[in-house]
């Protein structure tokens, strides 16, 4: 009996960041520029990267897999959201929500693997510079992307399995811009005890191994640029530190903030508030930050871009 009287959901309405129709426009355009600048921006550092064999090296190697990984992330969730405001629909497949937000967290999952793994390449670069070709040569790059891919493909998987298995009943507001694991638990008619278990322990996992790795790797990185003697090596090497570190606190933060945080301490408008700042800024920042202020970089972004022009003619 209790069968019969479920309405089983076949599709989600995701609320959006903001109910009050005055406000759709200005939300259409400021995300739609948003979404334009990052996946521009993220693509101009892989063509760069790829065009100039100066830039084939383990360092770039992984900074133009990031650019991939973020265009791929932030483009789960926002085109959905501008198609949604644009066509005055808040509607989602059930299919399409599982699907979307098993792409989430794989990228996720991604960008948090690979500002690991940089953190380390920069520790073998300036602790250990004799033995960085030995050390990041391109079958450990190539290893370590695959692990990477991996463990992020397999986490995504694991919760998307376990999703899969949840009954959804009448409710079926999400209230969020794009379908995330922490809303969609909280709308289920079922237990959901086996998936906040994994939620914590998987999610503990996967935010907490790479940060551990940046903070030991940057640990070591201090200490052996304070050894250094002049004040212009310190600050050579210093250069960059400080915006990886930015973005890291940045990401990893909101992504603690939302995923850590138990379900009755958060607020809806908090998480929307967290995930923008991980799935559009920090997108949208990453190709200035780690690229744009590199002297190579902008050399070659100068060639791409003469090319180009050259072509053009």
């Amino acid at each position: 009996m209790e069968v019969e009287n479920e309405t089983v959901v076949s599709e989600f309405l995701l609320l959006g960041l903001s109910e009050q129709p005055q406000q759709q426009l200005i939300l259409f355009g400021l995300f739609l520029v948003m979404y334009l600048v990052t996946v521009v921006g993220n693509l101009s550092i892989i063509l760069a990267i790829g065009s100039d064999s100066h830039l084939h090296s383990p360092m770039y190697f992984f900074v133009a897999n990031l650019s991939f990984a973020d265009i791929c992330f932030i483009s789960t969730t926002i085109p959905k959201m501008l198609a949604n405001i644009w066509t005055q629909s808040q509607t989602i497949s059930y299919e399409g929500c599982l699907t979307q937000m098993h792409f989430f967290m794989t990228f996720g999952a991604l960008d948090d693997f690979l500002l690991g793994v940089m953190a380390y390449d920069r520790y073998v670069a300036i602790c250990q510079p004799l033995h960085y070709a030995t050390v990041m040569n391109s079958g450990i790059c190539v290893l370590l992307l695959t692990v990477c891919w991996f463990l992020t493909n397999s986490a995504a998987f694991l919760h998307t399995f376990l999703m899969a298995g949840l009954t959804f009943c009448a409710e079926n507001s999400i209230p969020h811009f794009f379908c995330d694991l922490t809303p969609l638990l909280s709308l289920s008619c079922s237990d959901t005890s086996t998936n906040q278990l994994m939620l914590l322990i998987v999610g503990s996992i996967v935010l907490t191994a790479p940060l551990t790795l940046i903070i030991i790797s940057y640990v070591l990185i201090i200490s052996a640029i304070l050894k250094i003697p002049s004040i212009s090596g310190r600050r050579k090497a210093f250069s960059t530190c400080g915006s990886h570190l930015s973005v890291v606190s940045l990401f990893y933060g909101a992504a603690i903030g939302v995923y850590l945080c138990p379900p009755s301490a958060q607020s809806a408008g908090k998480d929307r508030i967290a995930a923008v700042l991980y799935t559009v800024v920090t997108p949208m920042l990453n190709p200035f930050i780690y690229s744009l202020r590199n002297k190579d970089m902008k050399g070659a972004l100068g060639k791409l871009l003469c090319n180009r022009k050259a072509l053009s003619y």
